[in-house]
């Protein structure tokens, strides 16, 4: 099959050949018919991932058919349209047990912990808990986008957040994870606040629902324009980017008893941010994390799509072939292109 294959940390990838995947027992191969570009494959790339074992295949944001299934799957068929969180559970440990294979002690993740989409074939393990039936009227694109940046927004703002309607939530980056939650936060009735440094950016998280944007280049202090907008702060606020700077505003611009969700990945230099803990104590603020959904939440997110109150078509920017994932992949950190890449043409 044809491949993205890196062989050193930051260096070029190469578009190559390498053996078609064979599905393990519990496991399934799909056919992958659309994959995002993510800036958490960029990160692995770079080298911040220490799961990342050399030559590599990046990609865990996908979509695709069922090629083969292994001798113990008991819920899928060749042919099947589905997805699959970036993080999958293992199906035995207490985590999984308790449904929060999101993060299983032993979970896989493709195109991390083993090799991902950015190929015509990727191979799945434990596909009877780890795998998401697609609806029919769901197209493989707009599916792929869903992968990392929508379903972790969607845990972020709805499981994590708690948000409800009529509260105020700030979200701090405007690329692919913060437009996803512009768009779910709005779509169950929070006023939200979309903060970023492009205005191309922040056009289109007004687009998608924001009510109020902050420029962070053109402020002399974000912080205060959030509090000041929201006369005593956010009761939900996200770090959608991913850096110090972002992750000290987001908690600081909450009101008392509310809730900092980082969502952006801060790793490399950018793994232990300043956080104002005397105001994390004094107005019992809470800090929380989400890393990715799991499997079985989907069925909510699809709900809310079918309805029409969630558009995740409306944030894929462009599509592109699978050679052209190189570049993209390498400049991520530029975050040169509004919306979410996927490749369709492999």
């Amino acid at each position: 099959m044809k491949a993205v294959v890196y062989e050193s940390f930051a260096a070029p990838p190469q578009l190559t050949t390498v053996p078609d995947p064979t599905p393990e027992s519990g496991g399934v191969v799909i056919k992958v018919m659309a994959t995002g570009v993510c800036r958490s494959d960029w990160h692995g790339w770079v080298g911040h991932d220490p799961d990342i074992r050399l030559p590599h295949v990046p990609g865990h944001e996908f979509s695709g058919v069922v090629e083969a299934v292994g001798k113990q799957v008991t819920k899928w068929r060749v042919g099947d349209r589905v997805t699959v969180p970036f993080v999958a559970g293992c199906g035995h440990c207490p985590e999984c047990h308790s449904g929060n294979h999101q993060v299983c002690d032993h979970q896989f993740q493709p195109g991390f912990t083993h090799w991902g989409s950015f190929a015509e074939y990727v191979s799945i393990h434990q596909a009877d808990i780890n795998l998401v039936s697609l609806p029919e009227t769901l197209d493989f694109t707009t599916a792929a986008s869903l992968g990392c940046r929508f379903v972790t927004s969607f845990r972020a703002v709805v499981d994590q957040g708690k948000t409800s309607a009529g509260q105020w939530v700030a979200v701090h980056g405007c690329g692919g994870v913060g437009l996803s939650a512009i768009m779910i936060a709005h779509a169950i009735g929070a006023n939200v606040i979309a903060i970023d440094i492009s205005e191309d950016k922040l056009d289109l998280a007004r687009a998608l629902g924001a009510v109020a944007t902050v420029n962070a280049a053109k402020v002399p202090n974000v912080v205060e324009a959030v509090l000041e907008i929201t006369r005593g702060g956010a009761h939900v606020s996200l770090d959608a980017l991913g850096h110090p700077v972002t992750c000290f505003n987001s908690v600081s611009n909450l009101r008392k008893r509310g809730k900092h969700v980082q969502v952006g990945l801060m790793l490399g230099e950018h793994s232990t941010p300043a956080i104002p803990m005397s105001k994390v104590i004094a107005h019992e603020l809470e800090i929380l994390g989400s890393h990715g959904m799991q499997a079985h939440r989907y069925d909510a997110m699809f709900a809310m799509m079918k309805s029409g109150k969630l558009a995740p078509e409306k944030l894929i920017g462009r599509t592109i072939n699978l050679e052209q994932a190189i570049d993209v992949l390498m400049n991520m950190d530029k975050f040169e292109v509004p919306g979410v890449t996927v490749v369709t043409e492999f």
